[in-house]
């Protein structure tokens, strides 16, 4: 008895002490806040897709006349100034024709078409409109773009995150200004991620002018996103 009476005295002492002793410990008050950043720059490289399409009687045929003109696309390239690396095939194909069919009669071919298309990355936009116009000559008779882009963004991505982050600070300024409060130290502060957008206006490519091919590059935007987490007090 005495035993067990002891247990149920050291059990409620315990509780007591444990439940004087724990307090709940306060936690802060936050204010979390998203900004964007935006960054605009004329485009510097541009990508072209050009190559010849052939036909003839036979396949062989066909890609021989395809073989030729596709020699002349890659030695104007490289009189352009275009690096071996930035040329890379991107579609070769050889595909049979066919004719109408007589009522009730099967399809018959009637020759073979060759399409060879390379995949062309220009630095410098002053190449683009003489490169195009040195295609067309050199017998390429399929082109298309060009994309424009930046060949190194990492700069101006980095300040369209200074912007975020400007952009995040005056948010929150204003809404405690608004609230009656103040911002304490930042507690957490985390990216979004980055974005590129297409270049405006799009490009204009001519392909009858007989003065150089004009290109409008326009700008591309760079913007990140950021989300930040003050103290408030």
């Amino acid at each position: 008895m005495r035993s067990s009476l002891s247990a149920a005295v050291l059990m409620a002492a315990l509780f007591v002490s444990t439940g004087a002793g724990a307090q709940a410990v306060p936690q802060p008050r936050v204010l979390s806040v998203g900004g964007t950043g935006e960054v605009k720059a004329t485009p510097d490289q541009a990508q072209l897709s050009t190559g010849v399409v052939t036909q003839a009687g036979t396949a062989a045929a066909a890609l021989a006349a395809n073989s030729r003109a596709m020699n002349g696309v890659f030695d104007t390239l490289k009189r352009a100034g275009i690096a071996e690396k930035n040329i890379q095939t991107s579609n070769f194909s050889v595909s049979p024709q066919y004719g109408n069919p007589k009522p009730g009669g099967a399809p018959r071919i009637t020759g073979y078409q060759v399409s060879n298309t390379v995949t062309v990355m220009v630095v410098g936009l002053d190449k683009i409109g003489p490169a195009i116009d040195a295609l067309v000559a050199a017998g390429s008779n399929q082109i298309d773009g060009p994309n424009f882009s930046i060949a190194d963004p990492k700069p101006l991505l980095a300040k369209a995150r200074e912007e975020a982050v400007k952009d995040a600070t005056a948010r929150a300024q204003t809404l405690a200004a608004a609230a009656g409060v103040t911002l304490g130290p930042i507690l957490s502060i985390g990216e979004g991620g980055a974005e590129y957008s297409p270049p405006q206006p799009m490009a204009r490519m001519l392909m009858a002018a007989k003065a150089p091919t004009p290109i409008a590059s326009g700008e591309e935007s760079v913007s990140a996103s950021v989300s930040i987490t003050w103290e408030i007090h």
